[in-house]
């Protein structure tokens, strides 16, 4: 009963990283839509009003819950995965975990470097691809184990 619910969590965890990838894609395109309409209305956001504190537009959210995320939420979640894969004992867990937290670890310094380096944002994008689809593959590990073979998939025993 006790492996059933690591088995349960490290699922969980998977979907929820899947998750929090997405809510991470809508939090940046939240900002930029806003940002969007701010500059159209006439707004300039320039590094004085990025200092300032003040909150030109409700949109700037976006970008904090994808920075406070990303930086810490969704690594979390990955380490925690990782160390919930010892013992969930399904088979690949592992080594599907260890990938999501080197794809979480990739995402964290593209990131960071798409500040000095603007292509490093293209990049960014990409990989959260990779960990969304990484995440969801983790997650559905547990479902491929539970698939009992069955006696035709088996090969023929030849006396």
């Amino acid at each position: 009963m006790e492996r059933e619910r690591v088995k349960h969590v490290y699922k969980v965890l998977a979907y929820l990283i899947a998750v929090e990838v997405a809510v991470q894609a809508a939090a940046a395109v939240w900002f930029e839509a806003g940002l969007t309409v701010f500059i159209g209305q006439g707004g300039v956001l320039d590094k004085t009003l990025a200092e300032s504190g003040e909150v030109p537009f409700i949109e700037v959210f976006g970008l904090v819950v994808h920075g406070l995320n990303g930086m810490f939420a969704i690594p979390a979640l990955a380490l925690i995965l990782l160390i919930c894969s010892f013992w969930a004992k399904v088979p690949g867990a592992v080594k599907a975990a260890g990938l999501v937290l080197l794809l979480v670890v990739l995402q964290v310094t593209f990131g960071i470097m798409g500040g000095n380096i603007p292509l490093m944002g293209a990049v960014h994008g990409i990989n959260a691809l990779l960990l969304f689809a990484a995440a969801l593959y983790a997650a559905r590990l547990k479902a491929a184990a539970q698939v009992p073979a069955t006696r035709e998939a088996q090969p023929a025993a030849h006396a």
